[in-house]
């Protein structure tokens, strides 16, 4: 399991100031891949006078310290992601409510790019996003 993001940021020796922990606090529980907006939202029912601003700035420092992931989940906003750990996991998206789920499916380790295919880039990072429609969607 995952350590708090909260506990991740007092272990880099960042101050943990009231907005810091308003953020981090947001990530709290599983399947919390969030928008900005989600996450000033929570942040915002803990310390009202959190602003937008501090929520994008907070979450810019996360993912350049490697605290966060951006997910993209497109159409729609960024999504950030506080599973960062060593285990690589992918997404499952639900099209229709907008659910956004942890997975690590299997038989994905075909998906390296052989050298001749990847026109100079160096491959860093491999996000897959599987979509569908949930359980709860299709039942209404």
């Amino acid at each position: 399991m995952e350590r708090p993001l909260l506990e991740r940021i007092r272990e880099r020796g960042w101050r943990v100031t009231p907005q810091r922990r308003a953020i981090a606090g947001a990530f709290d529980g599983d399947h919390v891949d969030l928008t900005a907006l989600d996450v000033h939202r929570r942040a915002a029912a803990v310390l009202p006078e959190v602003s937008l601003a501090t929520v994008y700035n907070t979450l810019n420092e996360l993912v350049q310290a490697g605290e966060l992931r951006e997910v993209d989940v497109l159409p729609g906003p960024c999504r950030y992601d506080p599973n960062v750990g060593p285990e690589p996991h992918h997404h499952v998206w639900c099209t229709t409510c907008g659910s956004l789920f942890d997975v690590r499916p299997t038989g994905l380790a075909g998906l390296a790019v052989p050298a001749a295919q990847r026109h100079g880039v160096e491959v860093a990072d491999v996000q897959v996003l599987f979509r569908g429609t949930c359980r709860d969607c299709t039942l209404h």
